[in-house]
């Protein structure tokens, strides 16, 4: 397939940002205000991405933190959430540089909202010790910053500072100098042409890989194209095993989703446990007490599976339980939830729930990948020129299972680093190992993620899946005689989902394989239809996904295993690090 060139003759240091959620949008502004040519290619408009969805918010220490709260206080809870598997030098750097970054998002338009007093307003959410959430519009915050930065984007692009491709659909990275092994730009679909443009760099801000599960609060964009990009090129990935899923997601009822056309679940804030809703079983049972001393404040991967083991305890896995949020509008007066959650708030009406007399329903969904492309603490991959950052990228930050509303200041905080190592002329590789990554306790390369067996034990007798009754088949039995997103989405989500085991994953890998004579996912497929190179891009993560989950036998974060071997007595063994590249073959190691 031939590439048509939008180079027209030398051009000046060039940076080729793909993806315009707020890792995107933010270094795309940083470079080109530094003097840098910025090229910022968005699949679909600027406004999709994960970050246009966020409610909760940012976390930061601002230099007048909450009374008590301190950066150590956020680095500790960061810490504690991953489940001991975070690198403590990236989360140092998230969590003292957070400052710097939202008084950045306030110069490029960003405005949060303020208490009664004139001062940030803070929330708190679950697994903080403290409130630190900034917020904007309430629960529209990733909307408030996206909206902010798109307008300043454009504005940019009007005065020829940066050049904004929408409709781009990257397909593959260029690869040229010396040794043939830097990646020097991009190729991209666009009104039915093949398209290319040159890079001194390419920063990848992608996002993340919802579209692997049946139920996702992500965009229909989060189809895992920044992970595959780089995998394609020989890029490191790391704990990929690692998939979060937000506990709490409206189950609109089927007559509501015809209407509206909606086959997504409404993301139900963290930010609303946070102000104290609780949780209620079908029998009125408030049951996260007993799962977890912190309740509905418990870390999300805990709730998550909390909520998956009652459903089977009560004899119903896949069903849902209720969020009461009818607590806090008694507790805090009436027009609270309408004035902290307007958009819930509209929201949950629409779907013909008044949230402030009723309960929820809710149940988990694929939220948020907290592996991806392994960076150091200034962007780097292990592929020369390659940049990463946000939910594509695995910095260490956020371990085992991300803590709340870290998400969005890590494509701040590690898009900016990445955009200043750029700036300086060293966005070379610096390799999955380099010393700002040092492996927690050692790594060591993946063999094979169609392979043996040897990591497929007898299944348990334990919970399926919570989310299969939501679709119009049996996840458990989804059809293996042939391809389709239906498909894949209903194999990923009973067999390697919230719950999982030895056999179900085992089972997952065989059907995946046996998919790859239709689609190629180690290949760029030669067409212009977006949706085959997006279903080679799901089939290629879920075929490094189930591996990764296949590795890893114990259960840890939000990778829960019923048949975990016993931890080892050394936290060392626990906290391996999975890393991967394509030198270790999918199909043929």
């Amino acid at each position: 397939m031939t590439t048509e060139s939008l180079d027209r003759g030398p051009a000046p240091r060039r940076l080729v940002v793909v993806g315009s959620g707020i890792a995107g949008l933010y270094s795309a502004l940083l470079a080109a205000e530094a003097g840098a040519q910025v090229v910022l290619l968005t699949k679909g408009t600027l406004a999709d991405s994960n970050t246009y969805y966020a409610q909760g918010g940012i976390s930061a220490v601002l230099d007048e933190p909450a009374p008590g709260d301190t950066v150590a206080a956020h680095i500790t809870d960061t810490l504690k959430a991953g489940a001991g598997h975070c690198s403590e030098e990236a989360v140092r750097v998230l969590c003292a540089e957070a400052r710097l970054d939202i008084a950045g998002l306030q110069r490029f338009g960003v405005t949060f909202d303020l208490d009664d007093d004139g001062d940030p307003a803070l929330g708190l959410e679950a697994a903080h010790s403290a409130p630190r959430i900034l917020h904007t519009g309430g629960d529209a915050t990733g909307a408030g910053v996206a909206a902010a930065l798109i307008r300043t984007v454009l504005d940019f692009h009007a005065a020829g500072r940066i050049q904004v491709i929408g409709h781009a659909h990257v397909t593959s990275l260029s690869l040229g100098g010396e040794h043939g092994d830097r990646v020097v730009g991009a190729n991209f679909l666009h009104d039915g042409r093949n398209l290319g443009v040159h890079g001194d760099s390419v920063l990848l801000a992608t996002g993340g890989a919802g579209q692997l599960f049946a139920q996702t609060t992500n965009p229909a964009v989060a189809t895992a194209d920044g992970l595959a990009l780089a995998w394609r090129v020989g890029a490191a990935v790391a704990d990929l095993e690692f998939f979060q899923f937000h506990p709490t997601c409206m189950v609109l009822p089927a007559q509501v989703r015809e209407a509206e056309g909606n086959t997504d679940p409404l993301l139900i804030s963290e930010a609303v446990r946070g102000e104290g809703a609780i949780l209620l079983d079908a029998n009125g049972h408030r049951f996260m007490p007993d799962y977890h001393p912190d309740a509905e404040l418990a870390p999300r991967d805990v709730v998550s599976r909390s909520i998956a083991l009652h459903l089977a305890k009560l004899g119903n896995p896949n069903g849902h339980v209720f969020l009461d949020a009818t607590v806090i509008e008694k507790q805090r007066g009436h027009g609270f939830l309408a004035k902290r959650f307007p958009t819930l708030s509209e929201r949950t009406r629409q779907a013909g729930v008044d949230w402030t007399r009723e309960y929820v329903p809710v149940a988990p969904a694929a939220h948020y990948w907290m592996g991806g492309v392994v960076t150091d603490l200034h962007g780097r991959t292990s592929v020369p020129g390659l940049l990463a950052a946000g939910e594509v990228a695995c910095t260490g930050v956020q371990g085992a299972n991300r803590l709340a509303s870290n998400s969005l200041l890590e494509g701040l905080v590690f898009g900016r680093r990445a955009v200043e190592g750029f700036l300086s002329g060293d966005s070379d590789a610096a390799g999955p190992l380099a010393p700002a990554l040092a492996p927690r306790t050692g790594d060591r390369l993946a063999s094979s993620a169609a392979g043996s067996g040897a990591h497929a034990t007898t299944a348990l007798s334990g919970p399926p899946a919570p989310l299969e009754s939501m679709e119009s088949m049996d996840a458990r039995t989804a059809p293996s005689d042939g391809f389709s997103r239906h498909a894949l989405r209903l194999l990923m989500t009973a067999k390697a989902g919230v719950l999982r085991d030895g056999q179900l994953l085992a089972e997952a890998a065989e059907v995946l394989g046996s998919w790859e004579g239709e689609v190629l996912p180690l290949n760029v497929p030669d067409s212009l239809d977006v949706r085959e190179h997006e279903d080679a891009n799901l089939l290629l993560a879920a075929r490094l996904l189930v591996h990764a989950a296949r590795e890893r036998r114990e259960s840890l974060g939000a990778h829960y295993r019923s048949d975990s071997v016993a931890p080892p007595a050394a936290v060392d063994d626990l906290d391996k690090r999975y890393t991967m590249s394509r030198k270790a073959s999918l199909v043929h190691d």
